[in-house]
Parts: C-alpha cells; sequence; structure tokens
C-alpha cells in the first residue's frame, strides 16, 4: 500500500473505533419529542464522512468543494465506495458536530504542570462587510487582536509544553480574554502562561486559591513589577510556543476561512481541524522542559 493508502485507512479505523462506542451513547442521550422517527442508515457512514474532513484539513487545500470533486472523487473513490454527490456531502455534515466535538475531548492533551493560554481570531468576513453578513447575523462580532480589527470569533485555547491543546472555549470577537481564564483552568495546575491580556488580579487570586494554578505574565508599564523565578521567566520567554501552535493551524488546516453558509457547518470545520492538529504527529514543543514536567 501507499504512504497516503496507509493514511486514509488508519485514520478511518481510529475514527470508526471511536464511532462505534460514541454513535449508540448518543442516540441513548438524545431528548425525545415523542414523535416517531425514522432512523434508517445513510449511504456513507458517520465515520466516512468524519474521514473525509479529516483528510481535507491534512490536504491543505483551501476549499472543500475543490478537494471533495478533484481529490476525493477523483483518486479516493476505492475507499469510499457509496459516495454522495458534494451537495449531497454538504447537507449530511452538520450531522458531524457533535461528534467532532466528542473526537476532539478524546483526541486532546492533558496537563503537564506548564501551559500556555492565549486566543486566535477566526474570521467570518472582512469588517467591511459585516453589516451585511447574514450567516453569523447576531452571533459573530467585531474585536481587535494584534493584528487590528476584525470580525468573527475567537479560539481561546491552553496548551501545554509538547504543543497539545489541553482545552478550548469558544466566543464572539468582542469577549475579553480574562472572561475565559477560569473555564479554561479546570483541568490544569501548576503554572499557567499568558500575556499581558490575562492580567486580573482577582482571577489570579482564584487560580492560585481554588485551582492551584500559578499565573504568570508580564505587568503594564505603569503596574508594579511582579516577583518571577529564574524559571518563570525562562518559561515566560517561551510563550510563543503557543503562537507557534496557532500558525500551525493555519498553515495546517483549513480552521479559518471567509466561505461558510452555516453556522453548524463552521462549527464542523473548526473542531475537525482541532482534530486534525491532534492527531499530527510533528507537533511544536519545548524539549528542554521535559524533564521538568514530568
Amino acid at each position: 500500500k501507499t504512504t497516503a493508502a496507509m493514511d486514509i485507512t488508519d485514520i478511518f479505523c481510529f475514527i470508526d473505533d471511536f464511532c462505534q462506542v460514541f454513535e449508540p451513547l448518543l442516540k441513548n442521550n438524545l431528548l425525545k419529542d415523542g414523535k416517531a422517527r425514522r432512523n434508517r442508515k445513510g449511504r456513507m457512514s458517520l465515520s466516512e464522512i468524519m474521514t473525509i474532513l479529516i483528510l481535507f484539513h491534512q490536504s491543505q487545500m483551501k476549499t472543500f468543494k475543490d478537494f471533495y470533486l478533484r481529490v476525493v472523487k477523483a483518486s479516493y473513490q476505492s475507499y469510499f465506495p457509496k459516495l454522495l454527490s458534494y451537495n449531497r456531502f454538504v447537507e449530511w455534515m452538520p450531522r458531524t458536530v457533535v461528534p467532532f466535538i466528542g473526537l476532539f475531548l478524546f483526541t486532546r492533551g492533558e496537563c503537564t504542570g506548564i501551559s500556555f493560554i492565549d486566543s486566535m481570531p477566526i474570521k467570518v468576513c472582512h469588517p467591511i462587510r459585516a453589516q451585511r453578513n447574514r450567516v453569523f447575523k447576531g452571533l459573530a462580532q467585531s474585536g481587535k487582536s494584534s493584528m487590528g480589527w476584525f470580525f468573527g470569533f475567537k479560539l481561546h485555547t491552553v496548551i501545554n509544553h509538547k504543543g497539545e491543546i489541553i482545552d478550548v472555549r469558544f466566543s464572539s470577537g468582542n469577549v475579553h480574554d480574562t472572561k475565559m481564564l477560569l473555564p479554561l483552568s479546570k483541568r490544569l495546575f501548576g503554572y499557567l502562561f499568558g500575556d499581558k491580556g490575562y492580567i486580573s488580579t482577582q482571577k489570579r487570586t482564584i487560580l492560585e486559591e481554588k485551582h492551584q494554578v500559578r499565573l504568570i505574565t508580564n505587568v503594564r508599564s505603569n503596574m508594579t513589577p511582579i516577583f518571577k523565578t529564574p524559571f518563570e521567566k525562562s518559561m515566560l520567554s517561551k510563550r510563543f510556543l503557543i503562537e507557534t501552535v496557532f500558525g500551525k493551524l493555519k498553515s495546517w488546516t483549513n480552521i479559518s476561512h471567509s466561505r461558510h453558509r452555516s453556522p453548524r457547518n463552521f462549527l464542523v470545520n473548526l473542531f475537525s481541524a482541532l482534530v486534525s492538529y491532534n492527531k499530527w504527529s510533528k507537533k511544536p514543543k519545548i524539549p528542554t522542559v521535559e524533564s521538568i514536567a514530568a
């Protein structure tokens, strides 16, 4: 088998093993409205649909339509003998939202005691066209990042020193980063390093007293300096790691683009990109602290 064939087989087997457990659990826990509904199986299985979406992010192509018609239809027909038409496949994509969220939670990394926090803008259109955007009307908001103003959402992320994503939160673009500090710290211990956008005396105290997490940031020019140990200074200088992870998400996957036609497919694209990153073996990391974290 070729390398590409092995990759497709490996990805499908991994996702199919997950779906074999997840689908019965999801079905048993769905809320019921008392109405009788058909439970007919689709032409393609959930595992096949999710596999194609993961392969799209690994292909580094810019549009899913081109990938589906030019790559999947042309080269992967033998692996997916019951391929749907492009329009029908897009109609089925929203059904993978919940499974992809579950798969992300299954594949995310664990806290090592050294964590980095930051947010990444997810643009949905140019700010000039914000008032005309109907897909995300009432959902997306204008926000400002280090690169300027944008219209869309924020992906708040915590990673460990191995470059693995520990947890994420999703918000509109106008939400301040400090509001996500406590929700993102539930699975953390040890040190948490962030930029000046996470300065909050109240939340710093809560993190130390209730979560045993020490938040380390630089201070603004008009603030009293906070004592840091040489180790804390060294790790704070390596906060660029999470910026590198964001860069890999943008270059390895198609996590951010402005061609979404529904909020549900936007979430499918977001979490399938995160799962694709989680399964990537060559993540950026800080190898010098392996022994310290252990």
